[in-house]
């Protein structure tokens, strides 16, 4: 195990009182309760802020000049001929 750190936080009695109880229930003690919700936010936050949608634009500037002017169901129309269903 790492390096550990003693530190002091505020918590509100309600929740103390509930992590109080939850500790004795699963016989835990309250610095390895708030470990494991701090691993688990940590995780979480990774996990969201951890997506970025990478850029896939084509180089070009416009569409092609078939379809230049046709709207969203001819260009699917195209993109779907030869497909059978």
């Amino acid at each position: 195990m790492g390096a550990q750190m003693k530190t002091t936080i505020e918590i509100s009695d309600a929740l103390m009182d509930q992590a109080r109880r939850l500790a004795t229930r699963v016989n835990a003690t309250l610095s390895a309760l708030v470990e494991q919700g701090l691993h688990k936010v940590i995780t979480n936050k990774k996990r969201a802020a951890g997506f970025r949608l990478r850029r896939a634009s084509f180089k070009g500037k416009r569409l092609q000049p078939p379809l230049q002017d046709a709207g969203w169901e001819r260009i699917r129309e195209i993109s779907h001929e030869g497909r059978s269903g």
